[in-house]
């Protein structure tokens, strides 16, 4: 079995936030001031979504492009920084928003230095692989009033070449705007990841398994999905009956062709996971089961009750990647239902899993996630992005559960979510990540989203008033209390 990454040998922790719930939503200042906050609290992870644009629902993990980065993140205050742009807009302004990218594309076309035109042509020649076909089909879905590509016109929803060609030309300028748009996220967010490795903090991003039926990648090659002629899905992606819904969860993602994907060396999947490579430390594998095997559900099914288990290649996919990257810097999520195959697949990898501390009391002292049975090679976290907040979870639990869960953690005075919190810094997983709403000690209300529910949800957002002063060192006290403060990092803050 290959060892772990050299990255995950050290005890860290870390918090999850999208930069989304940042207090401007974007990479500008309030990032930078993120990153202050982390290195004062001893906290040497910052853990993500995935970054991808998104459909008006919001979802991160269904995004219209699985190498694009939402537009969204780009801060316009930064294009000022740079001079390729006179003002920022009055924030929230969407209309506002966009003719200002588009000021700022003119802009680094007119006045800006040389090196950054040539910049701009490098990032375009480089990524172009992906980037083409993207800005191709965001122009024409905008074209098209924002209809799913299967309901395009036949020649474009089948990339017949005189109607690409004919697109191509016509819709040149917006595609030369989008481009720009992904050139100044990339930039931006290279800039933050430099700014993190300066504080010796781990950026560690989430690469969901399945993509939106409506994305650059589904339409650029849709032979790479169970389709059918008309480029609807076969057989769709979900999970059976679990902890977040009775009925299961019927999530509508098309499902791979994975035989294509084999016989073309899973070509594919690893031009994806060298884009998160490009961007993050580390990164989760989101529904890491579907590698074994996926819950596949026909199309016509309005619920997720009726599918199936269909093996997938994961051990030759996984070998391959091994053969591309070498020792694989990635966490598998491995919760739910979790078969001993799924188990001996992460194994065989060195990868660790995930535990989450708010799903360990829903039974007997058996349960994988409560202190005693957590191994080392594990991440631990108090909640996740679909939990509710810590201190929302407890106060919803019974009398009973809530005296369970003191007697389990030994300390009936400290208030939630700290006593919780700490027992997720305590715990031999060498990695512990807490979610920023925890942190700050936040209850109902602000929970980032509720599975199976398609509305009110990815919004959240925190404020700096709510940073208190005196949270970073309680925070690192406790750090430093349970050996999660690297030696490289505490040396470089005691130079500092």
């Amino acid at each position: 079995m290959p060892s772990a990454n050299p990255i995950l040998d050290k005890r860290r922790a870390g918090v999850l936030l999208h930069p989304t719930s940042l207090p401007s939503g974007d990479l500008g200042a309030d990032a930078d001031a993120f990153l202050d906050f982390l290195q004062a609290a001893g906290l040497t992870v910052w853990q993500m979504l995935p970054l991808g644009p998104t459909h008006a629902e919001r979802s991160p993990y269904h995004c219209l492009s699985v190498h694009a980065i939402s537009p969204s993140l780009v801060s316009l205050g930064r294009l000022v920084e740079r001079g390729w742009l006179k003002q920022a807009p009055v924030a929230g302004d969407v209309s506002a928003r966009r003719a200002a990218l588009q000021q700022a594309h003119a802009g680094l076309q007119s006045r800006a230095p040389a090196q950054d035109r040539a910049e701009f042509d490098r990032f375009c020649t480089e990524q172009a692989a992906w980037l083409e076909s993207y800005v191709l089909y965001r122009a024409l879905r905008e074209e098209q009033g924002e209809k799913p590509w299967w309901e395009w016109p036949t020649a474009l929803r089948d990339r017949e070449t005189k109607a690409l060609a004919e697109a191509e030309n016509r819709l040149s300028r917006r595609r030369g705007e989008l481009r720009f748009q992904q050139f100044a996220a990339g930039t931006q967010w290279h800039a933050l990841r430099a700014q993190a490795q300066a504080r010796k903090i781990l950026l560690f991003g989430d690469m969901p398994i399945f993509v939106a039926h409506d994305s650059a990648e589904v339409w650029a090659e849709p032979q790479r999905f169970k389709l059918d002629a008309l480029g609807q899905p076969r057989v769709v992606a979900g999970v059976p009956p679990d902890y977040f819904s009775a009925g299961g969860q019927r999530w509508g993602n098309p499902l791979y062709d994975w035989e294509f994907m084999r016989a073309h060396k899973f070509s594919w999947w690893v031009g994806r996971l060298a884009t998160e490579l490009s961007r993050f430390d580390l990164v989760r594998v989101d529904h890491f089961r579907g590698f074994e095997a996926c819950w596949e559900i026909p199309a016509s099914e309005p619920t997720a009750i009726n599918g199936e288990w269909v093996s997938a290649p994961g051990a030759a996919l996984f070998e391959t990647f091994l053969k591309k990257f070498g020792r694989l810097p990635l966490v598998a999520e491995d919760l739910g239902l979790i078969t001993p195959e799924v188990e001996a697949l992460r194994d065989r990898f060195g990868l660790p899993g995930m535990s989450v501390l708010q799903f360990a009391f829903e039974s007997d002292a058996e349960n994988p996630y409560l202190l005693h049975n957590i191994e080392a090679n594990r991440v631990v976290y108090t909640g996740t992005h679909d939990n509710d907040t810590t201190l929302g979870w407890f106060d919803e639990l019974s009398d009973d559960k809530r005296r369970r869960v003191r007697e389990y953690l030994a300390n009936r005075d400290e208030p939630m979510p700290w006593a919780l919190l700490r027992a997720a810094l305590m715990s031999v997983g060498r990695w512990a990540i807490v979610p920023m709403q925890d942190l700050l000690g936040l209850g109902a209300g602000n929970r980032m989203n509720r599975p199976g529910t398609g509305t009110d949800n990815w919004g959240w957002k925190f404020a700096w008033p709510q940073v208190t002063p005196d949270l970073a060192p309680r925070v690192r006290q406790l750090i430093e209390l349970y050996g999660r403060l690297p030696e490289s990092t505490a040396s470089a803050d005691k130079r500092g």
